[in-house]
């Protein structure tokens, strides 16, 4: 009953909020598909931006809607698998068939399912905003309804191993990471990037994706002496790595990529995580978003927003401001629109290039000081 009462008081508060100038949509409804996964290993992931999705539109249609349509957000389970992600797109498909209109797709949380459904989403007439997907080619390919609200794989190469290099002063260092695109195309981006900075790669390991004993990699870790550890990979390893690092005695400082920036990188390491450094595409909820922002969230969603809640809340504010800017729900006059013009979000202002990349990307650093996230200044 507590919860309830709480539920309808922030509703009665965010309409008073609204005031009289609030209108209720009246052209119909506008289907916005957030592709991600929402059950298996990565649920938690494809959660965060799902809320951040929701609480959006919930703000849109407050005020009127998208060009007067209510925004209908519509999840889709990828369950981060590729083929799975292919098989979704029917959904979308099915429903422009029948005459429903679909303005665009939010997602999708990987790189990997990323780039295997933009060869079916490249064809239709709709945008595709992805909140996280960094692999670097997926802007390289000519789309001209793709777009991300995160820097790609390049920029974040770039920003951690200066961090690596002049920050930690790391000379010697052990690149692990998973066996997906993402992994991949990121572990091969940081390597380049250490030897441009006179760094060197003392071992290259792969892992599987989900993977859950590192006997062996850290054994080939210890043996190697690496000065810092640089993992590219996801939540789902992330944790069980640095524990049985730690376990081993190998406490050199450890950075992980953007993919382990979700509270389960903590939860998981059985309090092994303090100390660990973590680059992320997006500022901590806390850092960005006000009392009011949080109460609003957690009407939406009976929940609190974590680490990506915010990619996908500014994910759908640009889907909606270019909307605004196109007066149009017509998908290429949006996409037309975002490319042409600057674009404000809870993110500050956000610019995409031609090909739909950010024209100035940010990468956040963080530091696990007392089982949390904290961004750190350097």
């Amino acid at each position: 009953m507590k919860r309830v009462f709480l539920v309808i008081l922030v509703t009665l508060l965010l309409a008073a909020c609204v005031g009289g100038g609030a209108k209720a949509p009246t052209r119909g409804d506008v289907l916005v598909f957030v592709a991600v996964p929402l059950s298996g290993f990565q649920a938690n992931g494809g959660q965060t931006v799902l809320g951040g999705v929701r609480l959006a539109a919930a703000e849109i249609n407050r005020n009127g809607g998208m060009q007067g349509y209510r925004v209908v957000v519509q999840p889709l389970d990828d369950e981060s698998d590729s083929d799975v992600a292919l098989a979704q797109v029917e959904a979308i498909q099915a429903a422009v068939q029948s005459g429903q209109r679909v303005v665009g797709v939010i997602g999708h949380l990987n790189s990997g399912q990323t780039l295997a459904a933009m060869t079916l989403y490249a064809d239709m007439d709709l945008v595709v905003i992805t909140p996280t997907a960094s692999e670097q080619s997926l802007t390289e390919k000519g789309y001209t309804n793709f777009f991300r609200v995160n820097a790609n794989d390049a920029v974040q190469a770039a920003v951690d191993a200066r961090f690596l290099a002049e920050h930690l002063g790391a000379r010697r260092i052990a690149v692990v990471h998973n066996n997906t695109e993402y992994g991949q195309g990121l572990a091969a981006s940081l390597t380049s990037e250490l030897a441009g900075r006179g760094a060197e790669v003392v071992v290259d390991i792969e892992v599987e994706e989900g993977q859950g004993d590192y006997t062996a990699e850290v054994q080939q870790v210890k043996a190697a002496a690496p000065d810092a550890i640089f993992y590219a990979g996801y939540e789902i390893e992330a944790p069980y790595l640095r524990a049985e690092l730690v376990r081993a005695g190998i406490t050199v400082p450890m950075l992980c990529s953007d993919g382990a920036f979700l509270a389960a990188t903590i939860d998981e390491a059985d309090g092994t995580a303090e100390g660990m450094y973590v680059s992320a595409f997006a500022p901590s909820p806390r850092s960005v978003g006000d009392a009011a922002w949080f109460e609003a969230y957690q009407a939406v969603e009976y929940r609190n927003p974590d680490t990506y809640s915010v990619n996908g809340y500014v994910a759908m504010q640009v889907l909606a401001k270019g909307a605004e800017l196109a007066k149009s729900i017509e998908p290429d006059a949006i996409a037309e629109a975002l490319r042409s013009n600057p674009v404000p979000t809870l993110l500050d202002e956000l610019t995409f290039d031609g090909e739909g990349d950010l024209v100035d990307p940010q990468i956040w650093i963080y530091q696990v000081t007392d089982s949390e996230f904290r961004q750190i200044e350097w």
